[in-house]
Parts: structure tokens; sequence; C-alpha cells
């Protein structure tokens, strides 16, 4: 059966963390105290196959993305994509570059065609600075060498006021030369990451500032994407937003969650989760509560109220009790 909602919408895509650890420590995604999980507590490769497979076949998911925590830093990672390949769904893996160019012959061969990269500056100081450690370079050359390998590449900058929106027109140049879809990221309240409305740079303030130099295109969005779409006209590339603070599109999301250890979000900003691996420990169907997880899922972010630019004195911090590493990208 397929898995819809109480607001009637259907959910075909999921997210399924491995770890919930990184080789970076980016500023915006974990806070300086953060405890990772122990091996026992994260699922396995075989319980990670079960309930992906369970997810396509009962429930009609077509969409797996692999994310993390950095993903890349778990041994099996390659094994995990190949068993998600066999299922037969739109495939994807999220990475923060960092070791790709060691792995990625191997994601190739084992299914893998689409990569998110995360990138949020083009200058190697500030790279050090948001992800407390030095890395530009390899980041980098690993997303040339993706290209060239023929993966359809997005790269993806989480845009904070006062830190990196002077760069938005040179990842949009990006797209001049090379088919990379850039996608700018209104920068997300988490647990830990010094949220604050003030560092929101706006889906408005980033399209003005981009048309104030480039005619743009408007292009035709995914009916479930969560990213608006542009490109300029005649380069290959194309570069979107995704407004999740100021223009949520939580009306066409069909997007579910798995954390590494096992536990199912039906929403990113949800603070409600269900724990999927020890019912299955334990031998259970977690059929029943993957589908009382979806009929539970808010109208919109998560039960929360939408970000209101004009109300000075709003504050939204911390409205996911969990920090991005640990929830899955």
């Amino acid at each position: 059966m397929e898995l819809t909602d109480r607001h009637g919408r259907k959910h075909r895509s999921l997210r399924i963390s491995i770890v919930d650890k990184c080789d970076l420590r980016c500023t915006y995604c974990m806070p300086e105290d953060q405890h990772f999980l122990k091996r026992e507590e994260l699922m396995t490769r075989k319980e990670i196959s079960t309930i992906a497979k369970l997810f396509v076949e009962r429930h009609g998911i077509t969409k797996i993305r692999i994310t993390g925590g950095e993903p890349l830093v778990r041994p099996d990672a390659g094994d995990i994509v190949r068993d998600m390949a066999q299922l037969g769904v739109s495939l994807g893996l999220t990475t923060n570059a960092m070791t790709l160019d060691r792995h990625l012959d191997g994601l190739i061969a084992a299914g893998l065609k689409n990569l998110n990269i995360s990138l949020d500056t083009f200058d190697a100081e500030r790279f050090k600075k948001i992800a407390r450690r030095d890395g530009f370079d390899r980041v980098w050359a690993s997303i040339l060498l993706a290209l060239e390998k023929g993966l359809r590449v997005k790269v993806n900058m989480v845009v904070m006021r006062g830190v990196n929106e002077d760069e938005i027109l040179r990842f949009v140049e990006f797209t001049r030369e090379h088919d990379v879809h850039v996608r700018f990221i209104e920068f997300m309240p988490f647990a830990g990451n010094h949220w604050g409305r003030e560092r929101v740079y706006t889906y408005a303030e980033m399209l003005g500032h981009i048309g104030s130099v480039h005619t743009v295109e408007k292009l035709i969005d995914d009916p479930h994407s969560t990213a608006k779409a542009y490109r300029v006209p005649g380069w290959p590339g194309t570069f979107a937003v995704i407004s999740t603070v100021t223009e949520p599109f939580c009306g066409d999301c069909d997007r579910l969650r798995l954390t590494a250890e096992g536990k199912m979000r039906n929403c990113l900003f949800t603070r409600e989760e269900t724990d999927l691996l020890s019912a299955l420990r334990r031998g259970e169907d977690i059929a029943p509560l993957i589908e009382a997880n979806v009929l539970a899922k808010h109208a919109m972010l998560g039960g929360l109220p939408q970000f209101k630019p004009e109300k000075e004195e709003e504050v939204l911090h911390d409205l996911s009790e969990r920090p991005m590493v640990s929830i899955g990208g």
C-alpha cells in the first residue's frame, strides 16, 4: 500500500542516515559537544536492507538517498549503496566529499548515479572556519572528478547572512561551464547551531541578488521538489533555492527519514519519532508502525509555526531537538 498521510499526501522518497558521525564539524549542523551513537546502536547493513526493502516493496517508495552524518566514514557504505541499487529505486548519496575521491569508482560500480555534495564557500580559509577543518581543495577536486565521471551532481550551499552570502554569484557562475546543479539552502534552525532570524538570507533576497546581475529563467519543478529551480539562459547548469524557512514546501513534500539508529521521522522538523529498529530486532512486523507514523504527519513544519520575516521579535531557536548531523541531510 502507498504511504498516504491524513492530509492526502503520498510519500515515495526515503532518506536513510547510516551513521551519525562526520569527518567535519560544520558549525550549522554539529554542536561542539555532540555525542555519537555506539556501534551496536546503529542499524547494521542487513537491517538497513531489510527496512529499505519493506519501504519499497510494501509501501511504494521509489527514491532513496543515503545520508549521514557523513556516510562515507562508515566502512560498509559502498556495500549499502549496492544493496539499495538492487531495489530498483532512484538512488542518491549526500556527502561532504572529503574522501569521495577514494570511494567514487566503487560507488559508481555499486550503481550510484546521483550525488549531493555539501560546499558552503569557495574560500579555503572560510571553509576552515565553517567546517572546523581544512579541506577545501580536496572537496573541490572531488566535485570536478564526479562531474568528469558523468554523475549528476548537486552542490548544496547553506547561505548564512554575514558568513557567505557574498559568494552566491560565484556559485551561480559555476553553472556557466558545468552541468552542475547548485542549490542554495536557507539557514534552518536545529539544536546547537546558534540559529537566529537575523542570520537567514531569504529566498527572495537570493533571487533578487542574482537577478540584479543575471537574466534568469524559471524552470518547471518536479511536483514533489523541495527546490525552486532556475537557470541563466544558455548555461548548462542550473541553480535552485530551498526555502524551508520563509516559503515552506510542505504541501508537496513526499519525504520520510530514517535515522542511523532506525528511528523514523515524517518531517525534518518533527519532535516525534517511531523506533523501527527495536521493533525489528524483537521480530515484530514494522509495517503498521510505518503507516501510523505517516498518518500522524502534521500539515507543515512538524506542527511548528511558519517563520514570518516581518515579526522582529520572533525566535525559532532549536525547532528540532536533534542537531542536523544526527537526523540526516
